[in-house]
């Protein structure tokens, strides 16, 4: 009893810490100075636009952690998805249907981190 119960407290204790929320979609924010001509004169405005920026995530980091760990859920939790890795941790990968699939989807680059798309592909 005294032992089920401290691994639910360290398991409520990695969740409540792991759901550290940010902006909700990265984004880079680039500067440029513009000449535009108006009336015959040369005015310079400072234009600010947005982009998606990449996760920071390597596609091959995620196969790895997918190949040796994937059973444990440790690649979604690599990716971002803290809820399906813990799903994925208590099932012990779907029974290994669910590591498979994963692994698949990894390596096709269809299962992308959550945060943006991966700043290195295989």
């Amino acid at each position: 009893m005294k032992k089920s119960l401290s691994i639910y407290t360290l398991l409520f204790a990695f969740l409540a810490f792991s759901f550290n929320t940010h902006a909700s979609f990265p984004v880079k924010k680039n500067k440029e100075v513009v000449e535009v001509i108006k009336d015959n004169k040369v005015e310079k405005k400072e234009v600010t636009s947005y982009a998606a920026a990449y996760s920071g995530k390597s596609q091959t980091t995620a196969l790895l952690l997918s190949i040796f760990l994937g059973g444990l859920g440790v690649d979604r939790f690599y990716l971002g998805y803290t809820l399906l890795g813990v799903l994925k941790l208590i099932t012990l990968g779907g029974f290994g249907i669910w590591y498979i699939i994963d692994l698949v989807m990894i390596i096709t680059g269809d299962l992308q981190p959550k945060n943006g798309s991966y700043s290195k592909t295989l």
